[in-house]
């Protein structure tokens, strides 16, 4: 009995020991990331990779009404550890239907009501606050405050205001070049001594985004758009859709006192491939709540906006009026697309969103869609629909439409967060699928309600019509940053495709930057399980090449490989769906020579059928050449691409 008392004894001057240590360690499960979480003052976090600091005296704490947590003179009460080794299956699988979910785990409690929970992944890593406070709170202002070493450089999604679509461009600058107060959006890519950085966030609820700006040499802090109190139409600027915020509140969020905060998410690499297979948003969110989903689709959508509905050859006038519908249903049909957006100027007006223009019969229409087994997808603006939820998502699922396309939110404080969520989770109960346009990043929404398929919060292909902005180099950059964070809207599929020299802008029949291929490998590289066909049917029906061979790509998948990539420059991945493989290949202005390894593939003889860029594409970029090859895992194909060229194959085993 005194050798148990002695033991028991120790145990406990231990523990006591282990909860007043000021400094803690948690490594990742392949120990490649070390973090040094230090307890002085709130908290410090150093992080370490491959025994190189990459971040040092990270700054956290919350400010809570006038209380910093975890406070000075807080205790920590309490230290639990865990190891998960587990496998997550995704309803809507973007890039893997089954993730593996492993990494090393430490919650520290503190006497203040405060914990915080630090995850070391292989991938990465993140934190979130959980807080056990009474009542309601105020959330006065979150400290996150990141120490770059000098040197360090990143493609920077800059903002100029926090009312906005967040559709950046990533130009690529030094740290210390930015002037204090620039801030930007997330996800953004910091780059220092060869290791990638990607900041952005998951599980984000009842909570506004965070974004990050310039404050110091070297030093980057959050910051959060202030609670919204009042807003009044923008009376000189499309009152229907934008706004005018009159007055805020001084916190941040109000929310309950006991809850968890959103992850803080940061994915560590000196490879660059490992960006795209990333999956760590997903693993870090809320789980499914969603009892039935079966009815959940993914799928191609014929796209009218982009193309301004200017068909041809046909014996009507055509617009926004039914005739012209009926012609983007009979094009999906006979090309098994399973979705036609009625984008802008379906409703009565944009405001009065209950009812079709006098040119359309919209439930006849529907009707008539899923006569030839179409679905029907919903454009509407988010302010009309946000002030009548209810009975707008009641009159359309009556109607028959499978789905939604919300537009023009453009804030990305709690209320609006709050309204994505509640949206989701209407649409779900109608069996509504939902595309968020005018957005914010995907932040985790998706694994809760998989009915969300797509976000836009992209500079997409709809940029063509007014600009070139759309650049190869763009386009190569989206898929290491931006769809890190979830799919995105960006719309491929156009067939006018230029060559820089010969581009020009047309609002009414816009062009694309770079190759057919190019466009056409974006099927596969691209993540959106609801992804657009921007092209107008009448030019599509004139490459029917074309589309034969993208309505055959999948927009969900069951594996994905990344073979070769480099941020902005190329990309060269490999998307498993069944049994079958697909393989795209893009390149920047560079041509580029690469050479795909098929040793990935199982055992066994594959019918390849391939789409490349013509021997003439660096000057006529509409110019591609089909061919089909026999392969085998022990094959090797060298792939040639033109300046903003592509490469696009499907795998189908015999």
């Amino acid at each position: 009995m005194r050798l148990k008392s002695s033991i028991a004894i120790m145990a406990i001057v231990l523990l006591i020991l282990d909860l007043q240590a000021n400094s803690l360690k948690l490594n990742s499960p392949d120990g490649n990331i070390q973090l040094e979480i230090e307890k002085d003052r709130g908290l410090t976090l150093d992080v370490i990779y491959k025994g190189q600091p990459v971040l040092e005296s990270i700054q956290i704490s919350l400010q809570i009404g006038e209380m910093i947590l975890p406070g000075e003179t807080a205790k920590m009460t309490g230290k639990k550890t865990n190891k998960v080794d587990q496998a997550i299956e995704a309803v809507v699988p973007v890039k893997d239907k089954k993730i593996k979910d492993v990494y090393n785990e430490l919650v520290l409690e503190f006497s203040d009501g405060i914990s915080v929970a630090f995850r070391a992944y292989n991938e990465g890593f993140a934190y979130r606050y959980l807080t056990s406070l009474d009542g309601e709170i105020e959330v006065m202002d979150e400290q996150l405050d990141l120490q770059f070493p000098e040197g360090t450089e990143s493609w920077f999604p800059e903002e100029s205001s926090m009312y906005s679509h967040f559709e950046p461009f990533y130009p690529y600058l030094g740290i210390d070049s930015l002037s204090d107060h620039r801030f930007c959006a997330l996800p953004v890519l910091f780059r220092s001594k060869g290791v990638n950085i990607l900041f952005t966030e998951a599980a984000l609820h009842e909570y506004p985004c965070l974004l990050l700006e310039k404050n110091g040499k070297s030093t980057m802090k959050a910051i959060f758009p202030k609670f919204v109190l009042e807003t009044i139409p923008d009376e000189k600027h499309s009152p229907d859709r934008n706004e005018i915020i009159t007055k805020k509140a001084a916190y941040i969020a109000k929310t309950e006192g006991e809850r968890d905060f959103p992850w803080r998410v940061f994915v560590v690499s000196d490879d660059d491939r490992t960006l795209v297979e990333n999956n760590l948003v997903y693993q870090l969110s809320r789980p499914l709540v969603l009892e039935d989903t079966d009815w959940i689709k993914p799928g191609k959508v014929a796209w009218d906006w982009y193309n301004a509905n200017n068909i041809f050859g046909v014996d009507f006038k055509a617009g926004l009026n039914e005739e012209t519908y009926k012609y983007f249903v009979d094009f999906a049909s006979e090309n098994g697309i399973e979705y036609v957006i009625l984008d802008e100027g379906w409703t009565k007006s944009t405001t009065e969103i209950l009812e079709s223009n006098p040119e359309i019969n919209i439930k006849r229409l529907i009707e008539y869609a899923e006569s030839k087994n179409v679905g029907i997808i919903l454009w509407v603006l988010w302010k009309p629909l946000n002030d009548n939820l209810t009975e707008v998502l009641d009159t359309y699922s009556s109607l028959g439409a499978r789905g939604i396309k919300v537009d023009f939110m453009q804030r990305p404080d709690q209320t609006m967060v709050e309204s994505y969520t509640a949206i989701a989770r209407e649409a779900a109960k109608r069996k509504l699928l939902v595309d968020f346009h005018g957005a914010f990043k995907p932040a985790g929404l998706r694994r809760e309600y998989p009915n969300v398929l797509s976000y836009e919060g992209v500079k997409g292909n709809e940029n063509n019509k007014w600009s070139k902005d759309v650049t190869p180099e763009h386009t190569l950059i989206l898929p290491f940053i931006r769809m890190v964070a979830g799919p995105m809207d960006f719309t491929p599929g156009s067939m006018r495709n230029k060559q820089a020299i010969n581009h020009s802008i047309s609002f009414e029949r816009p062009e694309t930057l770079g190759t057919r291929c190019h466009q056409v490998a974006m099927y596969v590289i691209y993540e959106s399980p609801l992804q657009m066909i921007c092209e107008n049917p009448s030019i599509l029906k004139k490459e029917q090449e074309t589309v034969d061979f993208i309505a055959q790509i999948p927009t969900v998948w069951d594996e994905t490989i990344v073979l070769e990539a480099a941020v902005s420059d190329y990309l060269l991945i490999a998307r498993r769906k069944g049994q079958d493989w697909y393989i795209g290949a893009m390149t920047d202005w560079t041509p580029r020579k690469m050479e795909v390894d098929f040793s990935f593939l199982p055992t066994g003889e594959y019918t390849c059928e391939i789409m490349k860029d013509g021997i003439n594409a660096g000057r006529y970029a509409e110019d591609y050449k089909k061919e089909t090859l026999v392969i085998t895992p022990d094959s090797r194909q060298e792939i040639t691409m033109a300046p903003g060229g592509g490469w696009a194959a499907i795998l189908r085993k015999k």
